[in-house]
């Protein structure tokens, strides 16, 4: 079996898009912004259109790198927050950090990554429940 389906599902293109957490234990969001800083804007809510929105304040350390990989990654840690900010020096071009499920209020299910720049976000989803060949993955918006 294929790595997608079986370790991960992924939403390429998520930024301000809600991502099910029905059936996995996590998800690990990746942001991307060439050149300047970014804030990262992490919320919870009970469903896909956004049902009690409410920004998720869990986020205690996350990592840096250059986005094209030459660089390892640098350990960031804050006090608990729903955000994250980047600044523009080339070398912190990637973020990554990873929300757990158990990490959700009762009765939230969907995350979502907010850019307030132009930055790319990712959200890959992993620690399965179900593994599935690619095809028969469950649509991560809805």
């Amino acid at each position: 079996m294929e790595a997608l389906g079986r370790l991960f599902n992924v939403m390429p293109v998520g930024d301000g898009t809600y991502v099910s957490m029905k059936d996995c234990e996590a998800v690990t969001f990746l942001g991307y912004l060439a050149s300047t800083g970014d804030t990262f804007t992490i919320q919870e809510a009970k469903d896909a259109a956004g049902t009690g929105a409410q920004n998720l304040v869990k986020i205690t350390q996350f990592y840096l790198s250059k986005g094209d990989g030459s660089a390892a990654w640098t350990k960031s840690t804050q006090a608990a927050a729903a955000t994250i900010v980047t600044t523009s020096a080339a070398a912190q071009s990637a973020v990554v950090f990873s929300i757990a499920g158990a990490s959700l209020s009762d009765g939230y299910k969907y995350l979502k990554c907010t850019s307030t720049g132009a930055a790319t976000v990712t959200a890959i989803v992993h620690d399965l429940d179900v593994q599935r060949t690619p095809a028969n993955l469950p649509a991560l918006g809805v």
